[in-house]
């Protein structure tokens, strides 16, 4: 595979990390459900998914893109993410699912189709990212799956090469990063405590001096 056709396979990838920074930057926050327009990440349309936590390690595909269900040579909306997966490769596939929903995490996933009679070499990249409910609690995640290679005899399931987590959402101050595992090594985030700030304590008011109060106007425009 050429550089060329390596960044066009990614290519969905950048397009749906770029469209949801830009939902967050609007608020500082994971952003809704409710937010995700079609419109925005068209183009990647065909390879995303939507999918909802359904146990602490486990989610549900509620929504996939047409690629997902040529994939498994059947429609996969319902079908659990695991599914996707080899029984190896499940374990950290549940742990990088659990940061997501718990820690707001973004995940990158490099993957492997299983071989066998009639399946081509396939090669997978994978990007999960959080997302709130109306309700406000992150139990919803948006992601993309491509793959280089004929997908061949279905259903095809995949193993894990490697797992790249980060926050989803990165402070300037943090200078968080990747942290890159194998499929042997538990997936960590780093980097995410910001430096704690000293204390200096406040100096008395001479005499005479009145302190001046302080008001500040909260507003929360945010609908659930």
């Amino acid at each position: 595979m050429t550089e060329h056709d390596k960044q066009k396979r990614l290519a969905p990838l950048r397009l749906l990390e770029s469209y949801w920074q830009g939902l967050a930057g609007e608020t500082g926050e994971i952003p809704l459900r409710s937010h995700i327009d079609p419109r925005g990440i068209e183009s990647a349309l065909e390879y995303a998914f939507l999918a909802e936590r359904i146990a602490p390690t486990l989610a549900k595909l509620r929504v996939a893109g047409s690629h997902l269900n040529d994939l498994m040579g059947m429609e996969t909306g319902g079908m659990p993410l695991s599914a996707l997966f080899a029984a190896d490769a499940r374990e950290t596939l549940g742990d990088a699912v659990s940061r997501v929903f718990a820690e707001g995490a973004a995940v990158r996933m490099d993957l492997r189709g299983e071989a066998g009679l009639g399946k081509n070499d396939l090669i997978g990249h994978m990007l999960l990212l959080p997302l709130r409910s109306d309700m406000g609690d992150m139990t919803r995640l948006i992601g993309v799956l491509t793959t280089t290679g004929r997908i061949g005899r279905t259903p095809r399931r995949f193993s894990i090469d490697s797992v790249d987590i980060r926050p989803a959402i990165v402070m300037p101050s943090t200078g968080a990063r990747f942290t890159t595992v194998d499929d042997r090594t538990e997936p960590r985030l780093t980097d995410l405590a910001e430096p704690a700030a000293p204390f200096a304590p406040k100096a008395p008011a001479g005499p005479g001096t009145r302190s001046r109060g302080h008001l500040r106007l909260v507003i929360d425009n945010d609908e659930d």
